[in-house]
């Protein structure tokens, strides 16, 4: 094994490290949004920082790379892939943390009915499916893996597209939840960006592998 090769399996662990600390901090902000646990909530805005070091110590890590190894082909995809997807799971880390804030500032459990109404739970799922599928994907190079998520995205975006008229309807029948509403609006749009940061990851897995460019491409 090369010195390159050994930098960019370090470089694979070190993403792969962050990747399941932003699946957790996902994992944790659903668990709180429904038990209405603001100690969990916390502990997620808290954690954002690690994912924030992570982010900075890969970017640097990457910059390294391209400097000592001038990599190239596959590894040149490799390197340029993990700077993509490092973003994009700080971003969804971003998320977590901003749905978290919302459980922080609450003032009393979500509403059973709302949250089945506007299926915000079953996107908080779907969303983490996401995420993990990707992963899967990254670690086994996985391109057919990585696909799927385009089809679970529409799942995401249907979701999305009926909120508004679901939470303007409770509203009216439900004024004194007017708050509660309005985070679970911001909260599924915020989700349906996390299906936006998987798509993105697993265009980046199929550039990585197959060579193959996806983005603004309509027959993904």
């Amino acid at each position: 094994m090369t010195h390159l090769d050994t930098e960019l399996q370090l470089l694979k662990g070190e993403i792969i490290s962050v990747w399941n600390l932003v699946i957790a901090q996902l994992n944790k902000t659903h668990d709180s949004l429904i038990r209405f646990d603001k100690d969990l909530a916390r502990e997620v805005v808290l954690n954002e920082k690690r994912v924030n070091s992570y982010e900075l110590k890969i970017d640097r890590d990457c910059e390294n790379i391209f400097a000592l190894f001038n990599p190239v082909a596959v590894d040149l995809r490799f390197v340029l892939a993990v700077l993509k997807i490092n973003n994009n799971l700080e971003r969804t880390g971003d998320i977590a943390e901003g749905v978290s804030k919302f459980i922080v500032v609450a003032d009393s459990p979500f509403n059973k009915d709302l949250l089945e109404i506007t299926q915000a739970i079953r996107m908080f799922d779907e969303a983490i499916s996401m995420m993990n599928a990707v992963l899967v994907a990254f670690e086994k190079e996985d391109t057919a893996l990585a696909r799927s998520v385009f089809k679970q995205d529409e799942i995401l975006d249907a979701i999305n597209l009926d909120a508004n008229a679901i939470i303007a309807d409770f509203i009216r029948k439900n004024p004194d939840k007017l708050e509660q509403a309005l985070y679970i609006l911001s909260t599924i749009r915020k989700l349906e960006r996390v299906g936006d940061q998987a798509k993105n990851i697993a265009e980046e897995i199929i550039f990585y592998v197959e060579a193959k460019v996806l983005k603004h491409r309509k027959d993904k």
